[in-house]
């Protein structure tokens, strides 16, 4: 009931705000949007169509400019949290992968510049993404059916991180250079990005880039252990021990640093574009590097293993980007393509490689696009992706195993004015196969095939200027993942034996979603609600350990781990995301904006119980002063306590942070040149999200203080 009506609070006044509104966001008299608001007029390139944001069918956010700096942390998830259904998977400061709408892991696509990160983030929240948002220009988040565009395993949506490693565009004084050095207190953490341009004659651009990056270990804000871990902790330093196990006392005391989480992150790119009035192609190279520790799951009752693991990451990748106007019926063919090679060790406390992974994988797509037929525009494509991924070592817990993926997609849009109508289409052909070690008798050896059909129908209604309605339909297909199929072994990073089914079916779903965009004069309100219904849904649960020794003894192996299983079976999300600003006065030079935004989702396995690691309610409350020059921002999150849970999870209790920040334009008329100073957590309180596996032993950050440096010419 408490938090019934705290939400209804909460919305009661956002939803009132209107009243107040005097001027625009984003217009003359408004140097800015506020800060949490999604602008309407912004343009959303992830799409086969571009168009505003306020014309989406789907939920939608862009992070750019001062909002960009001012989130940006070491991982994309954490940069991204503070968006209105976005979450975390916070295993630890340098791994942590966004979660749209409680969907992480396969059905996320993380994508930079439109193409997939090409590393294994996917297959275990312990892998860090391969994108480094110190270089990132601008984020695009779409939620919903629109991001099936990029692949059936986008059922959440899609992240798509777009950088300049390929130029666009010949600068205007032939050369640009932007770059950006940021000092959090929480890690000692040092950092630095920088990306320049310059012309060599009227055509060619040429492009480096390069970041660093080194952090301590975390300050938290209380002890690592959660009071119910401490609690065991404290039981097992008074009961029989042995020789071989911790000292339980010491680790229930631990308090303020969170051990094994300091990390080392370099970046260097470098690439061309030949550029011209009706064509452009480009080319480019970026090597990854990167040495991180994952938070210690403690051990906190007699004879569990307890280890800390350390990651040397590396990929070296190649880009590709080209676009033709053709005019026409069709007026631009696109083409965007990638191919990396990834590898991270999993390091023991002397130092040696305990566990390897390998993966090389290459992504392409062409799209076609349509010129506008008095209202009428689309886009069609093919997009091809392979993977050949292999794991080596003592827990090897995946056979070696390829996957390949053929789609073809098509965008359509009808604009009869005030009424618009959409429908999308994918076919994707998939081929999965698994090539163990011969005598390897644990794991499935062959091949999967799946044909994956999905489809998404939509409308929306202009109500009045700027205040758009709409409604979207979709039915999708997934194919299981190779790590859903093929898993049968003990994996450190999330202390389980994870047992896959080559059995698997293709998972099903219908989704409806409903939309509100309302972009008036000093008024903005983004809204969705949604709800899913699945079939063969593709879940990982808790199992008698049994069930993975019976999949262990064929080679002669001891389950020693918690045995996780994946399942398939009926499952229904529903929730809703909303995201306000509104203008109340203006004193001075300065506009005063007011913001708010909720999010709530709710999973169920149907006949079972909650979905695992689902986000809680929250609420996140703002008031910014916005000038041309100075920018000034406190606000407060309060994320609620989480006791929908599944069996082997443990509750979350609920917390609230406030923040502040203030921004500074040294030169009038030069917005590329600015100081920000950030306060985190102010409070120090100690925060653990529900998403995350390590929510009982690795708290968020406590109090940071931030600077960040940026500049441009």
């Amino acid at each position: 009931m408490k938090k019934m009506l705290f939400c209804a609070g909460v919305a009661s006044i956002a939803f009132s705000l209107p009243a107040a509104a005097q001027t625009a966001n984003g217009n003359s008299d408004s140097p800015q949007a506020s800060s949490t608001s999604n602008r309407g007029d912004e343009i959303v390139v992830t799409g086969l169509l571009n168009q505003s944001e306020q014309d989406v069918l789907s939920g939608t956010s862009i992070v750019t400019g001062d909002e960009l700096a001012r989130d940006l942390r070491p991982s994309i998830g954490e940069t991204l949290s503070k968006l209105p259904g976005v979450s975390a998977s916070s295993f630890g400061p340098s791994a942590s992968r966004p979660i749209l709408r409680g969907f992480q892991g396969e059905r996320i696509r993380v994508l930079t510049d439109g193409i997939g990160s090409i590393d294994v983030s996917n297959t275990s929240v312990d892998h860090a993404v391969i994108i480094d948002p110190l270089l990132a220009e601008r984020v695009e988040v779409l939620r919903g059916p629109s991001a099936l565009l990029y692949g059936s395993s986008a059922i959440g949506g899609v992240v798509n991180v777009i950088d300049k490693r390929i130029p666009r565009t010949v600068p205007e004084k032939g050369y640009s250079l932007d770059a950006i050095a940021n000092y959090g207190s929480a890690a000692n953490e040092r950092s630095v990005g920088a990306a320049g341009d310059v012309a060599i004659g009227s055509h060619l651009v040429l492009h480096a880039d390069g970041s660093y990056l080194k952090s301590d270990d975390l300050h938290i804000g209380g002890y690592v252990l959660s009071p119910q871990a401490r609690a065991e902790a404290l039981a097992a330093a008074g009961g029989p021990t042995t020789e071989d196990d911790p000292d339980f006392a010491a680790t229930a005391a631990l308090k303020d640093k969170l051990p094994n989480s300091a990390a080392k992150t370099w970046t260097a790119g470098a690439g061309a574009s030949i550029i011209f009035d009706n064509a452009n192609f480009g080319i480019s190279y970026s090597h990854y590097d990167s040495f991180y520790g994952v938070p210690i799951r403690y051990a906190t009752a007699s004879g569990e293993e307890q280890e800390a693991p350390r990651l040397s990451v590396l990929q070296n990748r190649i880009d590709l980007r080209g676009e033709v106007d053709l005019g026409g019926f069709f007026d631009k063919v696109q083409v965007r393509a990638g191919r990396a090679v990834y590898r991270h060790f999993e390091l023991e406390e002397d130092g040696s490689v305990g566990t390897a992974f390998y993966n090389t994988g290459v992504e392409g797509r062409i799209e076609l696009v349509q010129a506008d037929h008095g209202g009428w525009k689309g886009a069609s494509g093919v997009q091809y992706y392979h993977r050949d991924f292999n794991v080596v070592g003592d827990e090897a817990f995946l056979p070696q195993n390829t996957t390949s993926q053929l789609g073809l997609f098509t965008l359509q849009q009808v604009d009869l004015g005030a009424l618009r109508a959409e429908g999308g289409l994918r076919y994707e052909s998939s081929d999965l196969r698994a090539s163990p070690e011969a005598g390897d008798l644990r794991f499935f050896a062959g091949k999967r095939h799946f044909d994956a059909v999905s489809g998404s129908a939509g409308l929306s209604y202009a109500l009045a200027d700027g205040v758009r309605i709409g409604v979207n339909l979709s039915r999708t297909e997934r194919a299981p993942s190779g790590e859903e199929l093929f898993a049968r072994g003990g994996h450190a990073g999330t202390q389980s034996w994870e047992l896959g089914s080559a059995d698997f079916k293709l998972e099903k779903s219908w989704g409806l979603e409903s939309t509100l965009h309302v972009h008036q004069d000093g008024f903005s309100l983004d809204a969705s609600a949604y709800y899913n219904w699945f079939s063969n849904y593709i879940s990982e649960n808790q199992v008698d350990p049994a069930i993975c020794q019976v999949a262990a003894d064929p080679s002669g192996r001891d389950v020693d781990l918690p045995c996780f299983q994946f399942q398939q079976a009926d499952a229904r999300y529903y929730g809703f995301e909303a995201d306000a600003s509104v203008r109340v006065a203006k004193i001075g030079g300065y506009a005063i904006n007011v913001d708010a935004l909720g999010d709530y989702v709710h999973a169920n396995i149907v006949d079972s119980g909650p979905v695992p690691r689902i986000p809680p309610m929250r609420v996140l409350g703002g008031i910014e002063a916005q000038s041309d020059r100075v920018n000034g921002r406190i606000e407060v999150e309060h994320v609620f306590e989480q006791n929908r849970i599944a069996p082997f999870e443990t509750p979350t209790d609920d917390y609230t942070m406030v923040n502040a920040s203030i921004g500074f334009k040294p030169i009038p008329g030069n917005q590329k040149l600015s100081l920000l100073v950030s306060a985190n957590n102010i409070f120090d309180v100690d925060a653990r999200r529900a998403s995350s596996f390590l929510k009982d032993f690795a708290p968020l950050a406590g109090r940071d203080i931030r600077v960040t440096a940026r500049i441009g010419f």
